[in-house]
């Protein structure tokens, strides 16, 4: 079942981002937060009371006059309105309610979706008082808190579970076929990709409804090739939205890479490995799903000033420590090297579902760590007998250790590319665990 998405809107310095990090930094609410998604950190995976939700905050956009932000600010909520599951609503008590606040309740009050109307800065029983005005909005019922001290974010988090849709479970088809999700920056060739792929007698077998409103299933079955293409391209088509807005195609990401197994991110060869394309390719890799890299429209880029390895270069520099990703170049345009693509992507499908019997990933590993075992701390030397891959849906191994806590990062690096230098684990995360001996092995 795919996490509900929650937006943070409102209009500038009434708290949001406060609130944002908030949940992205706390401990015992949050899973992880991406890095690198927008220079404002705008994306993040959180967790309270068991459930996991996505976080959005929409602030961090606006710029020049108050004119301007009018415009900013509905497009802002009108995407938050289109994609989120539920809505939280963050105003100011202190300066009470303003022109830009009715403006953002007017767009709320349309909607059917949850909205949470949440009053920042309410820190004591005074202001507790003052708060009674925003029932003026329209809204109903609101939330108290405190961003900066955590006052009553515990609340507005338990009624923000509660407001979370029932999704129903998907219909399982009889064949669960693997999931692959376009995803790029606007302008980098999804469309033609995908295009180019079903071709003009268009071998589509059947259009199967996503697990949410908003992602179509189109299947694939050519080429000797069977799956189901998540076209991002296609998950909103708004006029009214500019296709060049950052966070649209951050928020049209989130969603895809949520419902795929693995994520084809094509990169416009003519721009280069740019923010953006950072920003999606860390959200599959915090997601655990598989990632391809094409650089589309190669035929464009004059070859005597950038060879295939100096750009591939490049885009590893960029990707590290996670650099064992394959990276293809393509023309959408005149099908170049299509075929090799979606051979890759298979593979790396195969890739994440490979399972090591215990035997031989032991009788591997463990001469691996003989012949450079972990670094000795504080005089005492870490022993590794025993490891094993975990039964999960993607790459996990644990190492039963001695003394766990004195095994570092750079040696859970040392493992991860030990594994990779024996199993093809291209463009498949891999989690390494080290947990303390157990007197039996499990």
């Amino acid at each position: 079942m795919s996490n509900n998405i929650v937006a943070i809107v409102g209009r500038p310095n009434v708290g949001k981002s406060t609130l944002f990090n908030r949940l992205i930094q706390r401990r015992e609410a949050i899973v992880d937060s991406v890095s690198g998604v927008t220079r404002d950190r705008n994306y993040g995976k959180s967790e309270w009371n068991g459930k996991e939700f996505s976080v959005i905050d929409t602030g961090g956009y606006v710029r020049g006059s108050d004119d301007i932000f009018e415009g900013e600010i509905r497009k802002q909520v009108e995407l938050a309105i289109d994609e989120a599951d539920v809505i939280i609503f963050v105003v100011d008590v202190e300066e009470g309610i303003t022109p830009m606040d009715e403006t953002v309740a007017k767009l709320l009050r349309k909607v059917t979706k949850p909205v949470l109307l949440a009053v920042n800065k309410v820190d004591n029983a005074m202001r507790e008082k003052d708060a009674v005005e925003f029932y003026n909005l329209g809204l109903g019922d609101y939330y108290t808190f405190a961003s900066i001290s955590g006052s009553g974010t515990g609340d507005l988090l338990d009624a923000l579970i509660e407001a979370f849709p029932e999704k129903p479970e998907p219909v399982t088809p009889e064949v669960e076929l693997p999931r692959f999700a376009v995803v790029g920056r606007p302008n980098a060739g999804k469309s033609s990709f995908i295009n180019a792929l079903i071709g003009k007698d268009r071998y589509i077998v059947t259009d199967i409804a996503g697990t949410t409103r908003d992602a179509i299933d189109t299947k694939f079955d050519r080429f000797g090739f069977e799956f189901n293409l998540v076209d991002t391209a296609g998950i909103r088509r708004k006029a009214k939205v500019k296709e060049d807005l950052e966070f649209y195609s951050v928020m049209r990401s989130v969603r895809a890479i949520e419902h795929a197994d693995i994520c084809i991110l094509v990169i416009d060869a003519t721009r280069g490995f740019e923010g953006q394309d950072q920003s999606i390719f860390w959200l599959a890799e915090k997601n655990r799903k598989g990632v391809v890299i094409l650089v589309n429209k190669w035929d464009l880029v004059e070859k005597d000033t950038m060879s295939t390895r100096d750009y591939e270069e490049k885009i590893k520099k960029e990707l590290m420590p996670f650099t064992d990703v394959p990276i293809l170049f393509v023309s959408a345009l005149t099908k170049q090297r299509l075929l090799k693509a979606l051979e890759a992507t298979v593979q790396v499908y195969e890739n994440r579902k490979q399972r090591i019997p215990t035997s031989k990933f032991n009788e591997y590993m463990l001469k691996v760590i003989e012949s450079y075992p972990p670094p000795a701390m504080k005089g005492k030397y870490v022993k590794i007998k025993y490891c094993m891959q975990l039964p999960t849906q993607t790459p996990q191994f644990v190492f039963f250790a001695n003394l766990p806590q004195y095994v570092k990062e750079p040696y859970k690096r040392y493992l991860e590319n030990k594994i990779r230098e024996k199993w093809d684990f291209a463009g498949v995360p891999i989690d390494i665990y080290i947990r303390e001996n157990k007197k039996k092995s499990p």
